[in-house]
């Protein structure tokens, strides 16, 4: 699994003109899917994405978690780009990003385990829709972790 977590202090889903879903607060996370993800990916990158400490304290430090905000929400977006090959050629290859069939529970379970990890709901886009993102990166801060790289 991969994921780009960015600190929002809005961000908004919008599907054929209409606002799926929206946040304040919080975290957008794009999240790609491979065919090799497990539960353990999903586990492993839930509880990371819920205690990166990339929100500032009284003091203006990065040490508080979207889990210890009062309000932190997150929005979870399906992105399967984030698998791109561009290693060949300049037209990228998704061949990494796992099919519909694989990626869809594997997508829906991360979004469980995110709700359990953070203890309320989490909003998220429309699988395999052609989404229009919306955020206000705050900072900014953008974050970039690769469950197959847990360096």
């Amino acid at each position: 699994m991969r994921a780009i977590i960015q600190r929002v202090s809005s961000a908004s889903v919008t599907v054929e003109d209409k606002i799926v879903s929206e946040i304040e607060m919080g975290l957008l996370v794009l999240l790609g899917i491979e065919d090799g993800d497990t539960q353990d990916d999903i586990e492993w990158l839930s509880r990371k994405i819920v205690n990166l400490r990339i929100f500032n304290d009284a003091d203006g430090v990065m040490n508080e978690s979207v889990l210890s905000l009062i309000g932190g929400e997150i929005i979870v977006v399906s992105q399967f780009t984030l698998h791109a090959s561009t290693k060949k050629g300049n037209r990228p290859s998704y061949s990494k990003a796992a099919k519909p069939e694989i990626a869809i529970p594997l997508y829906e379970k991360f979004v469980k385990q995110v709700q359990l990890d953070l203890g309320k709901k989490v909003k998220t886009g429309i699988f395999g829709a052609d989404m229009k993102v919306a955020l206000l990166n705050d900072g900014p801060v953008t974050i970039a972790i690769d469950t197959k790289n847990k360096e």
